[in-house]
């Protein structure tokens, strides 16, 4: 039995799924939604240790 080159495996040339624009914008789209998430998360830790700061008079 013989085995041709190229039939099975990742030996081929690859094939483009996405063109490059569109993997550009999914790229950016994440960073931007990385970013967002990182300013949230960063405003929500100031605001939580203001709100401890101050303490309520009993």
């Amino acid at each position: 039995m013989t085995r041709w080159s190229g039939t099975a495996g990742f030996h081929g040339r690859p094939a483009p799924v996405a063109s490059s624009r569109l993997t550009h914008a999914i790229a950016a789209s994440l960073a931007l939604g990385a970013l967002t998430l990182c300013l949230v998360v960063a405003v929500t830790v100031l605001s939580s240790n203001i709100s401890m700061a101050t303490a309520f008079p009993a």
